[in-house]
């Protein structure tokens, strides 16, 4: 019997002793993924509820989004998965398929060790077939929205007999939705013998209502996030495909006026890779993380410090603690995965009030994380775009006059080269300016002072990106020519019942596949799928790639399309022929079903 909620368990931080996942109960195929991905001590919710799931425990938790949850509870449950069960084991209800697909992914993730583990989501929009396959094959963990779970139970296609885990993921958003009747029958179709776990943003009465009827006697974890960003620190955002990050960190050196800079990545390996890159393009960076020995860290702050060293490529652990006065800027190469981490990390500049500045790398498929940090830190960061070459060129034309403005005040070194220059002069018979000239491509040695102006159409994709949030040529259909070169129609799998825009598709394709905004056509969104002009001479790794492209959470599933383009000629209006017809606010979120019928 369903029992209230044994006193809450506050997590206002991590403890001065952080646990090891080793120390949590963990066993050594999820501990090997999690060495394999770089995550090095748990979360404060990962901490506290790991434990309490491997022991049998149900639990309630009260955290944000970002804060590591999805960790905690899917490591617990593929310790203790069954590998000799066929029907379901696991059932984790999210609110939208975004969440969804990305609890899946997660899960995946950490299976990678572990063989035979097969999970299947399962959400609105998606056709029945590969699900029905899926489930007629026999899956470990089912991640869905609770309409289509709703779906599949009503048709009798998803076992949950033999159920032994189940998780309410953002409960809260799925109430809000209008998802509350689904939610509570879909408990009631579970067997009683099972360990829930329930996490919500927020704790309402209907949320309690529904812990007191299905939870026995769960901990409530609840995990009070500093977050909180000092007012002293200047917070942006840039937009750039993980490709493009190096050129972009570089350039973003070239402009910006910095003393010292953490980048914070996400895992050992890459600590030490990334620092590399940069020494290779003239900057003195060092990689600190876990791993490092204490007295190598402590060298390297006192470089940090000193001035000897500008840059630190670390790892949120390796930087816990650091204070040093000269860092100027800190940068999210990887945007963290909670906010705690986030705050914690730009928290290394802006001290003692002192101005700060934190930029943060997000790809296409972590717009959720920033919309978190945004929502936890009530703190809106501002885009920014990749520096042009003409950016760093002005930049570097300003340090190289400083430069000889800082040399001609030495007046005795002027002097002795004075008479240098002069006897030079007098002998070749060449003008003193090209003398100069010369000087300062003997200084620059070989590397060039300038960079060449970047490609015209790398231009215009900049300057349509600036304009995205305004409404480009994109958003109004129109087509842009592509010197010359043929376009053609190719199908992608999303359109306007998953709610989306030219611009998410633009943003995506060119992301993942290389592309240029003036690679692209007409865009024609339609209820299911949209058509998109794209060159007919796309290369074949191209169009791979792009196949494997997710928007709004939903493989694309790129083709070419044989029909000829055909412009939608506007927005329909509702009950025109083919347009979308209306639907109830409740599936606005991206679980569309038809309502059932009611109950007798």
């Amino acid at each position: 019997m369903a029992t209230t909620p044994s006193p809450e368990t506050p997590v206002e931080s991590q403890d001065e002793h952080t646990p090891t996942f080793d120390e949590l109960g963990l066993g050594a195929a999820v501990l090997k993924v999690l060495k394999d991905v770089g995550y090095e001590t748990p979360s404060a919710i990962q901490a506290q509820t790991i434990p309490l799931l491997l022991g049998g425990r149900d639990v309630l938790g009260v955290a944000q989004t970002g804060t590591g949850k999805t960790a905690a509870f899917a490591l617990p449950i593929l310790d203790q998965l069954d590998q000799t069960q066929k029907t379901p084991q696991a059932l984790v209800l999210a609110p939208t398929r975004e969440l969804a697909l990305q609890v899946c992914e997660a899960f995946e993730k950490y299976a990678t060790h572990m063989r035979g583990v097969r999970v299947l989501p399962v959400y609105g929009g998606q056709g029945y077939g590969t699900q029905l396959s899926a489930l007629r094959r026999g899956v470990d963990i089912v991640v869905g929205t609770p309409g289509r779970v709703m779906d599949h139970l009503e048709k009798g296609t998803l076992d949950l007999s033999e159920l032994r885990f189940l998780v309410l993921d953002e409960a809260d958003e799925m109430l809000k939705m209008g998802f509350a009747e689904d939610v509570d029958t879909i408990l009631a179709d579970t067997p009683a013998e099972k360990q829930t776990a329930l996490f919500s943003a927020t704790m309402p009465a209907q949320i309690r209502r529904i812990s007191q009827k299905h939870l026995r006697d769960p901990e409530q974890i609840t995990v009070a996030t500093r977050t909180t960003t000092s007012a002293n620190i200047t917070q942006r955002y840039l937009m750039v495909g993980y490709p493009q990050k190096v050129d972009a960190l570089t350039r973003i050196l070239e402009v910006e006026n910095f003393d010292g800079m953490i980048v914070f990545v996400r895992t050992k390996s890459e600590t030490e890779t990334l620092a590399e890159k940069l020494r290779a393009r003239g900057y003195t960076a060092a990689a600190i993380s876990g791993d490092v020995a204490q007295a190598q860290r402590e060298r390297t702050v006192d470089q940090l410090k000193s001035g000897k060293l500008d840059i630190l490529v670390a790892t949120d652990v390796a930087a816990r603690g650091l204070d040093v006065e000269r860092i100027t800027h800190v940068v999210n190469y990887d945007i963290p995965v909670d906010t705690e981490s986030y705050v914690h990390r730009i928290g290394r500049t802006g001290r003692a009030g002192r101005k700060g500045d934190a930029i943060s790398f997000v790809t296409p498929r972590e717009r959720r994380l920033l919309g978190a940090i945004e929502k936890a830190t009530r703190q809106p960061l501002t885009e920014m775009r990749i520096p042009t070459a003409e950016d760093v060129n002005v930049t570097r034309l300003s340090r190289f006059d400083d430069a000889i403005t800082a040399a001609l005040s030495d007046r005795e070194k002027i002097s002795e080269f004075r008479d240098i220059i002069a006897h030079y002069v007098e002998h070749h018979d060449v003008i003193d300016t090209d003398v100069a000239a010369a000087l300062a491509i003997v200084a620059q040695g070989g590397t060039p002072l300038l960079l060449p102006p970047d490609p015209p159409r790398r231009e215009r994709a900049q300057r349509e990106r600036n304009d995205s949030d305004r409404g480009d040529r994109a958003d109004r259909g129109e087509r842009r020519p592509r010197g010359g070169a043929q376009l053609s129609p190719y199908r992608i799998e999303v359109g306007r019942r998953q709610r989306v825009e030219p611009r998410q598709i633009v943003g995506a394709l060119a992301n993942e596949g290389g592309l240029r905004r003036d690679d692209f056509g007409r865009i024609d969104i339609r209820p299911d799928f949209s058509i998109v002009e794209l060159p007919a001479d796309l290369p074949s790794g191209t169009l791979e790639r792009l196949a494997d492209t997710r928007i709004s959470g939903q493989l694309i599933e790129l083709k070419a399309d044989p029909r000829p383009f055909r412009a939608t000629g506007g927005p329909r209006r509702r009950g025109d022929r083919g347009g979308d017809r209306e639907r109830r606010p409740r599936f606005d979120s991206g679980d569309e079903r038809p309502p059932r019928k009611p109950r007798r």
